[in-house]
């Protein structure tokens, strides 16, 4: 019977979560402002072509990242992620965190499912009580230094059904909910059987 199925949400994390894209803070907070600003600069022509789509959102991305965190140690990334969710709490969106603690005590099974990079998705997710991340992730080299590259594709629009489905494959046994406020969010919104864009 279909009223026996489980509740699953799944909710993006930029711009639903939080009320600004973390990628771009992430980036400052690590690098620091100087830094930053010469990067934004030099990548400024390349973000323009991907906003106009004339360039690969991933793609564009990815060279962002590598720019930046190329060569680091990952543990000292690792360490970023958590003190960058400390200290998150200023962007995020209160509507939709309200909206996940009450699904939180309604049991429902929670996925957060984000473009953004997992080891700073995932700790900022842990302090509102979710476990279940899904993320975009860094590749680290067998040195334990970020490649600068992907180890995964960036997930974003039909990625994120791909992944969900590949950790909750058996989709008769689910009613979906998504939450999500991009063009980004718009295949888990065709997938799932309710959704809510904020």
């Amino acid at each position: 019977m279909t009223t026996n199925r489980r509740k699953i949400v799944a909710f993006d994390f930029d711009g639903t979560l939080t009320t600004k894209d973390t990628l771009l803070l992430f980036i400052r907070f690590a690098a620091g402002t100087p830094r930053f600003i010469t990067g934004l600069s030099l990548f400024s022509p390349l973000i323009l072509m991907m906003m106009l789509k004339l360039y690969d959102n991933s793609r564009c991305k990815e060279r962002l990242f590598s720019w930046f965190f190329k060569g680091m140690p990952y543990s000292d990334f690792v360490e970023l992620g958590k003190r960058f969710a400390a200290k998150a709490a200023s962007v995020a969106r209160a509507d939709t965190t309200e909206v996940l603690k009450r699904y939180r005590q309604d049991n429902a099974d929670i996925y957060i499912v984000s473009a953004s990079i997992e080891e700073w998705v995932r700790p900022y997710c842990e302090r509102l009580g979710v476990k279940d991340v899904i993320a975009t992730k860094a590749e680290v080299d067998a040195d334990g230094l970020l490649t600068g590259r992907f180890a995964s594709p960036n997930c974003y629009g039909a990625e994120k059904v791909r992944r969900l489905l590949a950790v909750e494959p058996e989709r008769d046994s689910y009613r979906l909910t998504a939450y999500g406020d991009s063009n980004g969010d718009k295949e888990m919104f065709l997938f799932a059987d309710e959704h809510f864009k904020v």
